[in-house]
């Protein structure tokens, strides 16, 4: 078969089953099956596939037509313009949660007029990321920080291996040192500057409004917190007040439908705000400890 016709076959399958964005899924997985860019599809039209290349792309269009998220088939997602491998047992990073990237970098080069001078001034911040999942957040920071030192937990082991993988391959394991544990037990009090998370928030009450390849196919743990969506959070703050130096930020992801309880449950930290993304969802949480 060409190659123009496999794709064309592809697309027209793929928008049977439903997939969006087929013509973008049908790409991807056969520049995956290829081990080629996308420029290369459209120079190569007339190109003739193998038995064993036609095999693969229909194994792989299989999966994605009974749901299966294309990152999951490949192996792999970009994040902060990282490639990170995945596997059903981490959450696929999200662009959207790069905005807690965003917010640490800025807190950290533009502090503001009252943040802790001493943290203002401090070259070698100490960061956690909780439930760090692909290690995503904890290694966007590591590559923004080179003088940071980095830690990341997770209750999963095997999402923890992916982490290692991942700061093994981006020749970061020096510096990002990982933690099988619930959200911070187990970590010295007031040892971090920062405390950053991407921890699951939503309520299972919402559960009808999550994709379903989400519902399906991602770890369930790392997406529901409960049936409020706050759960998680109520045992992270405290937390991560217990975790944080004095001067110190707390910041992690969030949706719009418990920016409110977020709000509550930051009452007595200083400079709480939320920041919405880029389409005007509330996003990121964040808050000082105060000074003593």
């Amino acid at each position: 078969m060409l190659l123009r016709d496999a794709l064309t076959s592809a697309i027209n399958r793929l928008s049977a089953a439903h997939v969006p964005a087929p013509r973008m899924n049908a790409e991807l997985l056969l520049m995956f099956t290829l081990g080629c860019d996308r420029a290369h599809l459209y120079a190569h039209t007339e190109r003739e596939l193998t038995s064993g290349e036609q095999a693969h792309y229909e194994q792989a269009l299989a999966q994605r037509a009974q749901g299966v998220p294309a990152q999951y088939i490949t192996g792999h997602q970009e994040f902060w313009g990282m490639d990170f491998i995945v596997t059903p047992a981490v959450l696929i990073p999200r662009p959207e949660t790069e905005h807690v990237v965003e917010s640490v970098l800025r807190l950290i080069r533009e502090p503001g007029e009252d943040a802790r001078p001493t943290l203002k001034a401090s070259s070698f911040p100490r960061i956690v990321d909780l439930g760090t999942g692909s290690g995503c957040i904890a290694l966007a920071l590591a590559k923004e920080l080179p003088r940071a030192k980095i830690h990341a937990t997770d209750i999963s082991a095997a999402a923890l291996e992916i982490a290692r993988a991942n700061a093994a391959r981006h020749q970061l394991e020096s510096r990002t040192h990982f933690h099988e544990t619930d959200l911070l037990r187990g970590l010295d009090p007031e040892a971090f500057d920062f405390v950053v998370s991407n921890p699951p928030y939503v309520g299972e009450s919402e559960e009808d409004q999550v994709q379903l390849e989400v519902r399906k196919f991602e770890p369930r743990d790392a997406v529901f917190a409960g049936p409020t969506g706050l759960e998680v959070i109520e045992r992270l703050i405290p937390q991560a007040h217990a975790a944080l130096k004095p001067g110190g930020w707390l910041v992690m992801e969030i949706s719009g439908t418990i920016a409110n309880g977020v709000k509550r449950l930051l009452e007595g930290w200083n400079q709480v705000q939320i920041t919405n993304d880029l389409q005007g969802i509330p996003r990121v949480a964040s808050g000082q400890k105060a000074l003593p």
